[in-house]
Formats: structure tokens, C-alpha cells, sequence
């Protein structure tokens, strides 16, 4: 007999549209691995159940044959070595008054001569060795007539008496009473799982429901938020099985409201940092527009191309601030790189632009510095500090670029001989859009928040300090040292390294 259960997962908002393959029901699915083992083992019962019914209902009525081999086995007496059977025929009624089996004997010596019983019943190959003794009962199973029979046996010897004279006495019984009283043990075991399977699937399917009704309580909590609630979601009433769930729901809502402010950011400084060169262009090209003399037409031109290029570079600046601060250029992996060669190069990349300015830019380092990080965002990094020392560094300056290796630490700087910074100063500038002096120098106050928005996602924040040697300023920024990881003892070379290692066989 096998069940078959059915689970159907109810459609959302009553669409008439099925779910896809790949969707799936957590309770359906938890429903199916408890119930799919017990429709597993039920099989498995029954046959146990039947084999051990058998063996059971085999009992009393194998006690029953052996009794009736035994009261035989008295009425045959041994004279002389030969047998004499004295048995009256209420005993035999008696063999034969059982109404719904069939119960047949014989008494036969091993030479085949027939002394009483019945003799159709024929003489079964019984086995004739050592292991055999006389007067003890033995059962086995046979086929007589199409019909299963149950034997029992004995044999009836003197001291010394060859084998081959030795009486055989032989009761068999049908099995009919045996198969009513296996099937009324089975169905007394069976029936009552009827009923006790279908109440443990309900009551199974009624505990699971109340398991997960956390879930649904999580989940109306959810739907109940508002499109902006970037709050996290509380884990008072959340289950612990839950909860990792929760938590990394609420680190990923962490997540969305800082991109969503870094983008609110982005708008509110693009929106106010865009509208003063928006509005020069727009007085630069009215004049061109009003102008006739060819000479003034041109310098209206070259001023709306001065304008481009900052409106370009704020631009440039603005999106990059907020790629970082949004963790797009973050989320690319940290690997293992040589700061002091990543900065060298974006030297070199600015050799040219110092020099137009008739600034000395010069670099120093000890050797390869390792670190753990973002490429890209460490050459912007270098790219901002440099162009904001010779921004601040006038003509006939100096900047370095040095790069130095302590045990643990490896430091950047950037130093100038400028106009220098104070210390009230020193932490203002990493805030956007702050400008020591906006009025000799060109930028937009973004280079250093970039800096210090890429350091901190390295683990280290900047710094910028008055030179303490002279004039100017240092900017500092250390990262940690990269090492690579310990490796692992290499294998033996040969079989004598291997033969060292092992003591010899029998120490």
C-alpha cells in the first residue's frame, strides 16, 4: 500500500499565472522531508511487522506439534530392536478433530517400512548423521499435496542400534490456522496506523504552520515599511534561526541608505557647485555674442573654454566622490600591490604639469613598500595629493612624493614649500568643498575629501600638517604592511628523507 500526498502552493494575489520551476515553498519543501522518510519506512513496518507476526503465530502452534510427536513417540515401545505401536484410535480421532488444518502422521523406520499413520504422507530425505539424537523434537517445513505443511519429527533408537533401523516419527500440520493468526496480529498493528499517520501528517502540518508564522510576521513587517524607511528592522521578536537573516537584511539597508544619501549628496553639491560656472559660461557667451572686435571675441572664447574645463573637472571630481562614497569603486577586491611603484608612476604622469608651473616634483623611496588595496583608488589618491600640493606650491617651488617602510606600516607623504596650512586648518580641509584660499588658487574643494574618503576605505585616514622643516605642508596617510602568508612544509624529496622521518618496522 503507498500513500501519496499532494502539496499545492496557493498562488500569490489569486493570479492565475502558476509559479515558476524554480520556485519553491519552505513550508512544502519542510513537509515533504518529514513526511517523505515516513512514507519511506511504512513499507518497512509492514514487512517487519509481517515477518515477526509469523514467527509469533509459529509459536504456540509449533508447542502443539511437538506435543503431539511426543505423545506419539510414548505409545511406541523398543523390543528388542523392534518397535511395537500401541496407539488406540481416540488418539488418533483426537489428531484428526481440527476443523480448519489438516493434520497427518506417520511412524516409519529409516528402511521405509511403514508401522502406523498415514501412508500417503511420504517419507521425507530427514538428514542421518552424528548431529542427531535420539528423543529430541525437530521442525522444519514441507510441501505436501500443493499444501504448505508444518513438521515436527523425532527419533526413536536403542543403545547401539543401527541407524538404518532407527523409527521415525513425522506429524505435519497446514498452515491455515498460522496465516488467520499472522493476518489478525498484522491487521491489529497495521489498522490502528490508519488513523494514528493521518493525525500525525495534521498535526505535523498544524505545527509547522505555527513554526513558521514568524516568517509571516517578518514578512508583514516588511510590506508595512514605507518606500524610504531605510531604518533597520528589530530583532526583539525574531526568532535565532532568523536572525542572521535579519542582520544581513538590515547590513544591506545600511548599505542602500548610505548610497542613497552619497547620491542625495551628489545631486545637492552637483546642483550647488554647478550653477556659479553655469552661470559664467552663460555671461561669457552673451558677451562673445555681443562682441565685434575679433580680438575681445576670442578671450570671451578662451574664458568659456577655461569654464568648460573646470565645469569638466568638477564634474570629474563630483562623480568620483561619489563612486567612492557609494562603494562601487570600493567593492572591488584588495590585492597585493607595490605602493612605492604605483606612486612613482603617477609621478611621472605629472612631471609635465610641473614643470609648465616651474615646480620642482621630485619622489624618494627606499624600495618596494607592499600593501593590501585598490589600485585605481590609490592612483587617484596619489593624483589628488600631488595636484593639490602644486595647486598650493607657487613657481620656483618644491613638491616630494616619498613613500617609507616601517616594520608594520607603510607611509605616503606628499610634501611642499607653499603657502602652508594652520593647525585650526588641518582638519577643515578633508571636508568637501573647503578651500584655504579661494581667492589665488583654482579648484573646487573636492580633491582632498576624495583622499580622505579613499584612506579611510583602506583602513587609515589623512592627515595634513604645516611642514614642520619650513614652509608648506605635509600630507600623511599610513597604510598596514602587506605580508604573504606563511607556507606550508614542503613534501620530502626523495624516499630516504621520507625513510628518516619514519622509524624502521619492528622498533
Amino acid at each position: 500500500m503507498v500513500w501519496v500526498i499532494a502539496l499545492s502552493v496557493p498562488l500569490a494575489n489569486n493570479s492565475s499565472t502558476p509559479p515558476s520551476e524554480t520556485e519553491r515553498s519552505l513550508f512544502g519543501e519542510i513537509l515533504d522531508w518529514m513526511l517523505a522518510p515516513l512514507l519511506f519506512v511504512w513499507p518497512l513496518s509492514i514487512a517487519f511487522t509481517h515477518y515477526f507476526a509469523n514467527n509469533v503465530a509459529n509459536y504456540p502452534y509449533d508447542q502443539a506439534l511437538r506435543e503431539h510427536v511426543a505423545a506419539i513417540a510414548r505409545q511406541v515401545k523398543l523390543v528388542n530392536g523392534k518397535p511395537q505401536l500401541s496407539l488406540p484410535a481416540s488418539a488418533r480421532a483426537l489428531l484428526r478433530a481440527d476443523e480448519t488444518d489438516s493434520v497427518y502422521f506417520h511412524v516409519v523406520t529409516f528402511d521405509g517400512r511403514f508401522l502406523a499413520g498415514d501412508k500417503e504422507l511420504p517419507l521425507s530425505q530427514l538428514p542421518l548423521d552424528d548431529a542427531m539424537v535420539s528423543g529430541e523434537i525437530y521442525q522444519r517445513d514441507a510441501d505436501f499435496k500443493g499444501q504448505d505443511l508444518r513438521m515436527a519429527y523425532t527419533y526413536l533408537a536403542e543403545p547401539n542400534m543401527p541407524k538404518s533401523q532407527w523409527v521415525v516419527i513425522e506429524v505435519g500440520e497446514t498452515t491455515e490456522k498460522r496465516s488467520q493468526l499472522a493476518n489478525k496480529i498484522v491487521a491489529s498493528v497495521i489498522l490502528p496506523q490508519f488513523i494514528i499517520i493521518p493525525l500525525a501528517v495534521m498535526l505535523v502540518w498544524f505545527g509547522l504552520s505555527r513554526g513558521l508564522r514568524p516568517l509571516t510576521r517578518l514578512r508583514q513587517t516588511i510590506d508595512a515599511r514605507q518606500p524610504d524607511d531605510l531604518s533597520p528592522i528589530a530583532t526583539r521578536r525574531v526568532p535565532e534561526e532568523l536572525e542572521p537573516l535579519v542582520e544581513a537584511f538590515n547590513e544591506m539597508l545600511e548599505r542602500m541608505k548610505r548610497s542613497v544619501e552619497a547620491q542625495q549628496r551628489f545631486v545637492a553639491d552637483a546642483a550647488h557647485q554647478l550653477r556659479t560656472p553655469l552661470t559664467g559660461l552663460k555671461t561669457q557667451a552673451q558677451f562673445a555674442i555681443r562682441e565685434t572686435d575679433p580680438e575681445a571675441l576670442r578671450h570671451a572664447l578662451r574664458q568659456i573654454a577655461t569654464g568648460v574645463d573646470r565645469a569638466g573637472r568638477l564634474v570629474n571630481q563630483l562623480l568620483t566622490l561619489a563612486r567612492t562614497e557609494g562603494g562601487e569603486l570600493a567593492q572591488r577586491r584588495h590585492e597585493p600591490l607595490d605602493l612605492s611603484l604605483l606612486v612613482r608612476e603617477v609621478v611621472e604622469d605629472w612631471v609635465t604639469v610641473a614643470i609648465e608651473k616651474d615646480i620642482d616634483l621630485g619622489y624618494e623611496s627606499e624600495g618596494p613598500a607592499m600593501i593590501s588595496g585598490n589600485s585605481f583608488l590609490l592612483r587617484e589618491l596619489a593624483k589628488n595629493l600631488i595636484d593639490n600640493a602644486l595647486r598650493y606650491t607657487p613657481a620656483g617651488g618644491r613638491v616630494t612624493c616619498r613613500v617609507v617602510v616601517n616594520p608594520d606600516t607603510v607611509l605616503l607623504e606628499v610634501e611642499d614649500n607653499g603657502v602652508g596650512i594652520s593647525e585650526e586648518q588641518a582638519d577643515l580641509v578633508f571636508e568637501r568643498f573647503y578651500r584655504v584660499d579661494d581667492a589665488s588658487t583654482e579648484g573646487s574643494g573636492l580633491g582632498l575629501a576624495i583622499v580622505q574618503e579613499i584612506a579611510m576605505q583602506h583602513d587609515s585616514r589623512a592627515s595634513l600638517r604645516p611642514n614642520p622643516l619650513g614652509k608648506g605642508a605635509i600630507a600623511r596617510i599610513a597604510f598596514a604592511a602587506w605580508s604573504p602568508p606563511p607556507l606550508p612544509p614542503p613534501p620530502p624529496d626523495d624516499f630516504s628523507e621520507l625513510y628518516r622521518q619514519s622509524p624502521p618496522i619492528g622498533t
